[in-house]
């Protein structure tokens, strides 16, 4: 409130563009306590280890992500981890109302990550993914994790980002999206839009 007048602010569309992670969490589980959640957020990251897992270098796999329009001339936030770092923190204190700051995220990217420990994990059936984890505990991460390919975080591929939710009551819930175009987001954003308008 400023000046007598008064904003409301919705963000829904600002992690995982058109799947409604912060939405599910703050109301359709309003009744229950989220004890942990683990997702992948960062669909350049994704796009950029299944290049890898083609033999590519990650050099070559992130010239490629760039070309298809998957990564950003300085795709740092992304490899780096960051990006994926910042919608956890808007998670985690939207729907577990963990009140951390980005400092409380132990963040590690996948610069490091080569095509030999990529094919190395694919030789016992498991691929590697950038992901978030948050517990009720105090513990929240972002970092690449070795998954089963036949798991839910590894079975997201490329244009894909999901979530692993766990909760008290409602058990635990996969989501998944695929979003290769921009309006899953732009329809997220006027989904807020609605919600302030018709919701007061």
């Amino acid at each position: 409130r400023t000046n007598g007048t008064s904003g409301r602010l919705e963000y829904s569309a600002t992690v995982c563009g058109g799947l409604p992670i912060l939405n599910i969490g703050r109301r359709d589980m309003v009744a229950g306590t989220i004890t942990k959640l683990r997702g992948v957020f960062n669909a350049t990251s994704n796009f950029i280890l299944d290049a890898m897992a083609g033999g590519g270098t990650f050099e070559k796999a992130v010239e490629e992500a760039q070309t298809v329009g998957a990564a950003e001339a300085n795709p740092g936030l992304d490899t780096g981890g960051w990006d994926t770092a910042f919608k956890l923190l808007i998670v985690a204190n939207t729907i577990m109302d963990a009140n951390i700051t980005l400092a409380d995220i132990s963040v590690e990217g996948i610069d490091h990550i080569t095509t030999d420990m990529i094919r190395a994990e694919a030789e016992r059936g498991h691929v590697i993914r950038l992901e978030a984890t948050a517990e009720c505990g105090g513990k929240f991460t972002v970092r690449p994790v070795s998954q089963p390919t036949e798991s839910f975080l590894g079975s997201i591929t490329g244009w894909e980002m999901g979530v692993e939710i766990h909760s008290d009551i409602y058990g635990i819930s996969y989501h998944k999206l695929y979003e290769k175009e921009p309006i899953p987001t732009a329809a997220s954003m006027m989904r807020d839009a609605v919600t302030i308008f018709c919701c007061p």
